[in-house]
Order: C-alpha cells, then structure tokens, then sequence
C-alpha cells in the first residue's frame, strides 16, 4: 500500500470514526442547529478572505466553537466548514486532509477548556493559542504535502515544511489578528447561547427550539443534609406544608411522575427523551422535579439500576461548569446529602470561589440567580454576606419594564424573571420594589390562554410556564389573582403518556419539559427542600396504571453524523480517485 492509499484511508476511517462520535452523543436538534450556524460562519469567513493568502477565521472559529461547546461539536464545526467551503473554492484529495485537521483544532479547543478548568481566558493569552492552533493546523497539511512526494523522509518533509512556513506564518498571525478583534465576545455570546439552550434556569428550551444557539446549563444546586447535622435554612410555611402533607399527587402531577420514572435510564440517569443517554442537565432536571413531587434523588431508580445520585456522582465531570455545579448543590439538597463533600469535592467551597466582589457569578443573572439559591440551600443566612451582595446585583441588574434578562439590563424574558424571583425570595426580598416590578412584569406578558412565552410576544411554552408559575409562588404573588390559570395550561399539554409537551406544536426534550412542568404543578420553588429517602424507592402499581401507555418514540430522519460519516468515506475515494489521474509530480499549494 503506498504512502497516499494508506493516509487516504487513515483519514477516513478518522473522520468516520469522529462523525460516529458526534452521532453517538445523541445531540439533540438545537445542538445540531448551533453546530450549522457556526460551520457557515467557518465557511463564510473562510469565502470573504480567500483573495488574501492562509488569512481567514476559519481556524478561530472552530476553536471557539469547540471551547465554549464541547469537543464533538468542535470537532463537528471544523469538519464541516472544510467540506462545505472547498464546494466553492475546489474539492480535492486535500479537502479530507482539512476535515480532519480542523475536525482536531476544534477538538484541541475543547481540550483548552478542560485543560483551563473554565477559567476566562484573557485576550492575549485566548489569541496565543489561536496562533498555535494555526501552526498546527498548517504542519498537518504539510504532512499531506509530504505524503504527494517521491520519497517520505525527515528531509522531505524539512524541506516542505521551510516552502510552506510563509503561509503558516501568515496564518497564524491572521488568528491572531482576528482573535484579538473578535475572540472574547465570541466565546462569551457562544457561552451565552449554551446556557441558555442547554438548558438552564433563562432558558427553557424556546430559544434552542426557534434556532437560537445556546447553551449550557442550568440551575442548580443543593443540598443539606438534615441527617449529618448541617444546618439547613428554614422552610417558608408553604414550603413546611408541602413537605410535611402527605395527600396524593393530582392526576396530572401523578402521571406526569410516573413518567418520569419510566424514562429512567438503569445508569440513574435521564436522557432528553426515554432511551436517549443520560445526561447531566436532563437528569438534574428531572431529580428536581420528581423531588417537588415528593420523591427523593436517593430512592429513585430503575430497579435493577442505579439511583440519580450514584449517577451523579460517577459523572461528576464538570463541576468547573458554574451552572453545573449549582444544579448539582440543588439536587443534593432535595435528597438530603451534603455539598461539603460529594465526589471528593467540597461543592459549598468552589460555588463560593467562583463570587465576584459584585456579587454575581460571571456577571450572568441567571448564574448569579442560582447561585444564591445553592447559597440558601446549605444553610447560608439571608443577611449572610454573600447572599446579601448576590441579591443586591440582582435587584440592581433589573430592566426598566421590571423583568429581567440574561444579563444587567439586557432584554427581559420570563425564564430569568422567574428564576430571579426564586431567589429574592430566598433572599428574605419577596416584598422589595424588585421583587414587586417582576410580578407585575409577568402578569403583563401572561399568554391570555394561561402561559407565557419566554419574552414578551412569543408563543406560550410549558418550560417558561414553569418559570413563572415557580417565580410568582415563591413571591407569594397568588396564582388566583392572574387573568388565566397557568396550571389548567400546563394540564392541557399533558399526552397520554404523562409527558407535559414543550408546547402545542413541539414535543422535543419532553423528559426535561416534564420535569419543570411538574414542580410547576406542585408549586414548588427553588430550592426544594429534603426529601425522605423512604418515599417512592420503586414505580408503584398506581403509577404505572396513572400513565400505562408507553412513552412516545421521536421521530426524525437518518442520523446527521452517520449521513456525515458517509460522505467523509467517500471523500476519501474520491480523493483517491483525483489523485491517481492527476500529475504525480505536482504537489501545488493547498487551497487555505
């Protein structure tokens, strides 16, 4: 086999394997539509320099895109963006090479991410890497050079390489130029987005499901263990009556439960929808609502499998992640377990690492939201410091129209009114001018059927329903007063399954609009208090007859990364195939 046959085959079985990867990880459709838009970026930038020689964004692009998204749609972005571009600027048997090279740069961006443990990069340091990333990216592509010569040695590929350091130079010096314009804004909107469409507190999945990327993670947090002895903050009186009642769900609630049970994976863990894999976000998302139905994170489980907290604690992966940490706090107080040390690590201590002097949590109000209620949730003071200044920024970073956004002043939408109300509440605030102008907010902007949209004008939605219903309970605001039942509306997205739709014309990530659609049933706001670890270890004969029919299958067409997958194959043929008829002896430039 010689030396091109054996890299053309390599590079496929590379790019296949990474397509499969990506396909494996089961991302839901926002994701994919993150991962289009950034690849057209890719291209785009690509298209607009292609008149200045290896000068482009393309390469900071997929870095961003695999640091601020994960390395599968890094890699995803960089692959992409290579194959779509050459159908402008000339297919060849270079083009599989550039799949995989910029497939690595978005790869590498992820593993920057970790290797950084989340910490914001500055803007020359974040520009550093970019020009490293392009010499990188520009010595695989010498290697492909390398591989069109008449002999495959350390000389040849010298020599190659001296021909080719102009252009590598230039292109990473074009990263670097670009970085410095456009890098920490980038990776900040990109952060933004993944809060808000991954899931989190701000944004119940509306944005994600209209094409607005997002992002990452959401709420959280935690947890006080009534039984180690660590003090725990006092319940309100509604919150005492909830967990000390012990009437029976309503048959929406019962079923929406028993659903949720059903959709448990035996890792513990829950997916976006029943038989998907399981997932941080989803599953802590789903702890928090079985727990406002008064089932525990420690008793739930599959039977044989394990609970969600062993699912939590053998995935702890990501506490780095600020809306990961804060979910995670939250769970572990609804089960009743200490923060102080979960997994090897004191949860309570890094929340409070990650506080600016402001107050807040990365200047987001929806981090800065739930980190206050983590801080509530193992036992700190409403007067405490910390909680004090957590709420002062929230009270400050309100809009003019009373509600709040993703950040201080931004555009006001109901997910983060609702969230922030929680935690004003939590905060001994509920009857400040603050938490009044967010009560007054919502009730203008209720759907006249009873929900809300996540900003004012948008159609109704279960997740920001949820929200609203959650932030008004804990201000005390009264449900009966508002123009509409929210609950009749929640009820009436309920499928015979039990599951709670995201809306009347989208059933997408039903696990997870289930989950915050039911704490919305029970009233319950964040944060949950302990739930007994005796309550419901196993799905009920009730529960099963409350929802009997099987949870609904999604549809959708043939797997985007095994269609990928396939064409990355026959690039690869068809790569052969150009270069068997073309001139052995030209080894011209790569198009950049």
């Amino acid at each position: 086999m010689t030396w091109q046959v054996s890299s053309f085959a390599l590079l496929a079985v590379v790019l296949a394997a990474g397509f499969l990867w990506y396909e494996r990880r089961r991302p839901p459709a926002r994701v994919v539509g993150v991962v289009a838009v950034l690849a057209a970026l890719a291209v785009v930038g690509r298209l607009a320099f292609a008149a200045i020689p290896n000068v482009k964004p393309t390469t900071d692009i997929v870095l961003f895109a695999g640091y601020a998204l994960g390395s599968a749609p890094g890699f995803a972005v960089g692959a992409i963006g290579a194959l779509a571009s050459n159908v402008f600027l000339g297919q060849g048997p270079w083009t599989v090479w550039q799949m995989a090279a910029w497939g690595a740069v978005g790869v590498g961006g992820a593993v920057l991410a970790w290797a950084t443990r989340g910490r914001e990069l500055g803007r020359l340091e974040l520009a550093l890497y970019c020009g490293i990333a392009g010499l990188a990216f520009g010595a695989v592509m010498d290697v492909y050079q390398w591989t069109l010569a008449a002999r495959q040695d350390l000389s040849t590929y010298l020599a190659i390489a001296a021909t080719s350091l102009p252009y590598n130079i230039a292109h990473a010096v074009g990263n670097v130029a670009f970085c410095l314009v456009i890098g920490p804004v980038f990776i900040r909107s990109l952060r933004r987005y993944r809060s808000r469409f991954e899931a989190s507190w701000p944004v119940s999945a509306p944005a994600v499901r209209r094409g607005a990327a997002g992002g990452a993670v959401a709420a959280a947090v935690a947890a006080l263990a009534l039984a180690t002895g660590i003090a725990t903050p006092a319940a309100s009186p509604d919150q005492a009556r909830a967990q000390t009642a012990d009437t029976a769900l309503s048959g929406s609630a019962q079923r929406a439960a028993a659903y949720l049970r059903r959709a448990q994976n035996r890792d513990g863990g829950f997916g976006s929808a029943p038989r998907q894999s399981s997932s941080q976000l989803v599953t802590g998302w789903a702890a928090l609502g079985l727990a406002a139905a008064r089932q525990s994170p420690r008793a739930v489980r599959k039977r044989p499998g394990r609970t969600v907290i062993a699912y939590l604690r053998r995935n702890s992966r990501s506490f780095d992640d600020v809306g990961e940490l804060q979910r995670t706090m939250l769970v572990l107080r609804a089960a009743g377990v200490s923060p102080r040390r979960f997994a090897g690590v004191n949860l309570l201590a890094r929340l409070r690492r990650g506080q600016r002097r402001d107050g807040s949590w990365q200047g987001n109000v929806a981090f800065t939201a739930f980190g206050l209620l983590a801080l509530r949730a193992t036992g700190e003071k409403p007067r405490a410091p910390r909680v004090s200044r957590a709420a002062a920024f929230l009270e400050r970073a309100r809009t003019g129209s009373g509600g709040w956004g993703v950040v201080p002043g931004g555009p006001p939408d109901v997910d983060d009114t609702g969230a922030v109300l929680q935690a004003l509440a939590a905060a001994g605030r509920r009857r400040g001018a603050a938490s009044r102008a967010g009560v007054v907010y919502l009730r203008a902007v209720q759907d006249p059927g009873g929900g809300w949209g996540q900003m004012e004008g948008r159609d109704p939605n279960s997740q920001s329903t949820a929200w609203a219903v959650q932030g008004l309970v804990a201000a005390r605001a009264g449900l009966d007063s508002l123009a509409a039942d929210p609950l009749e509306y929640l009820r009436s997205l309920q499928r015979r399954d039990g599951s709670i739709a995201y809306s009347e014309t989208s059933d997408q990530t039903p696990v997870w609009a289930t989950a915050q659609a039911l704490a919305a049933l029970q009233e319950r706001p964040l944060p949950i208090p302990p739930v007994r670890r005796g309550r419901t270890a196993a799905l009920t004969p009730a529960e099963v007859a409350a929802g009997a029919a099987p949870p609904e299958e999604e549809v959708g067409g043939p797997p985007a990364g095994l269609v990928l997958a396939g064409i990355a194959v026959a690039l690869g043929a068809s790569g052969l195939a150009v270069w068997a008829l073309s001139n052995r002896g030209r080894t011209a430039r790569r198009p950049g």
